[in-house]
């Protein structure tokens, strides 16, 4: 391709002269006139027979843009792709109807977790005595709901040999720390009082956080680290403060309140080598992400494993020998399913303790599905949400616990402290960002 140098001598001079450039095939004009004392200016572009090149040529006219005659071009092995669209908004419907889905999936998530916490304490009332099975009896739930899942996503594709291979070290510790997790909270929480349960579970983010900056080096932001701060006050305030008689825990002592802050701790720690497996095998897997079923369903399976080997140890602790132990577990069975001679006491089995493990199974799988639709920050504060309104519900005469409990003003002022604390751990400041994955 030549081009034009236009001079004030001649208002149409050819860098390289067209023999006739009336016999070449124009490919465009481009006419214009950008300044009214000057005379307009032609510019085309011919193809002449006798050459391959392409001239340049142009002339005082009235400028505009034509195109004549154009061959289509050949592809050649050196012409570059064409560029990638653009992308395109999606459109406003399509906005519309997400966050649509969002709103019904946090209703949906708050209520489950409502729900969830309110079962937990109700499922308790007819198995106090036998906790370990209503333990045992959970986690071997999840084993063939996880596992089933994850049969099935490797059979779609989405689970590959390359994940199910990664070292199983880490899930085995992950399951000893949930074992434990969930047996020292089922014993606990069936003598602690309803309100206290859900207040006593939020110190599983004050033992989340140290531990993350331990084993994964994470920093955080001064909001976080404010957020942690408030929800510890708020626990100790809500469980210690107020006269002997005013205080929540009075009368229970102090070694079911340590357990279940130590079940939060177990649990704390479990979500915390989640994570690095997560890490781990994004490096093993060359950037994918491994598929969030292969860490619950070898996690859980493990966590049933142990749980099966602490029934010894359990059954001595509430002093049960040996030797009675598939007694005591025939009567645990007999008072899940309320049948048989001896099972006073076991009264809302099994529809409380059925309706706990499928709720606990159904909520879990709504804060994965609000996840996928939402972000963490969202999940969190939906099942945030559930403390304060459950605390409330749990105060209440209930099914099986008629009673009721009388909240202290301590007690309400620590659980507000606690809900401050958490929505200021969650809710972002734009001044830094968090180096932690929530």
């Amino acid at each position: 391709m030549e081009y034009l140098r236009p001079t004030a001598s001649s208002s149409a001079q050819l860098i390289k002269s067209i023999p006739n450039p009336s016999a070449s095939t124009p490919f465009f004009h481009l006419q214009s006139n950008f300044s009214p004392k000057l005379p307009p200016l032609k510019l085309s572009i011919f193809s002449h027979p006798s050459s391959t090149d392409l001239k340049i040529y142009y002339s005082s006219t009235n400028w505009r843009l034509r195109l004549r005659h154009l061959p289509p071009i050949a592809a050649t092995e050196n012409d570059s792709p064409p560029p990638d669209p653009l992308p395109q908004r999606p459109p406003k419907s399509h906005a519309n109807n997400r966050k649509f889905a969002v709103v019904v999936c946090s209703a949906v998530t708050i209520a489950l977790a409502i729900a969830n916490r309110v079962l937990y304490k109700l499922a308790l009332v007819p198995m106090k005595e036998f906790p370990f099975f209503l333990a045992q009896l959970t986690t071997f739930g999840y084993v063939a709901i996880y596992f089933s899942a994850l049969y099935m996503r490797y059979r779609a594709g989405t689970v590959t040999n390359e994940m199910l291979s990664i070292p199983k070290l880490p899930f085995i510790i992950i399951g000893l720390l949930e074992a434990l997790g969930v047996v020292s909270g089922m014993y606990s929480g069936a003598m602690l009082p309803g309100p206290a349960i859900p207040i006593l579970n939020q110190t599983f983010l004050v033992w989340q956080l140290p531990f993350s900056i331990l084993l994964l080096r994470r920093s955080y932001s001064l909001n976080r680290l404010a957020g942690c701060f408030l929800v510890a006050a708020g626990v100790v305030l809500a469980v210690t403060s107020g006269s002997e008689h005013d205080q929540m825990l009075s009368g229970v002592g102090i070694v079911w309140p340590a357990m279940m802050i130590a079940s939060s701790a177990f649990q704390a720690v479990a979500s915390v080598l989640k994570e690095s497996v997560f890490l781990d095998a994004a490096t093993r897997l060359k950037g994918k992400l491994l598929d969030i079923f292969v860490v619950n369903s070898f996690g859980s399976g493990f966590q049933a494993l142990f749980v099966l080997l602490f029934l010894p140890l359990l059954s001595n602790l509430k002093g049960i020998p040996l030797s009675e132990l598939p007694s005591y577990l025939r009567s645990g069975a007999a008072c899940f399913f309320n049948i048989g001679n001896n099972t006073t006491g076991c009264d809302g089995a099994p529809l409380l303790p059925l309706l706990y493990i499928v709720t606990n199974i159904a909520f879990n799988i709504s804060v994965l599905n609000l996840l996928k639709f939402s972000s963490a920050v969202v999940s969190s504060l939906a099942v945030m949400s559930s403390v304060p309104i459950s605390i409330y519900i749990l105060s209440l005469p209930l099914p099986y616990l008629p009673g009721g409990v009388s909240l202290s003003p301590f007690f309400v002022l620590g659980s507000l402290v606690l809900v401050m604390g958490l929505i200021v751990y969650n809710v972002s400041w734009p001044l830094k960002q968090d180096s932690d994955i929530l």
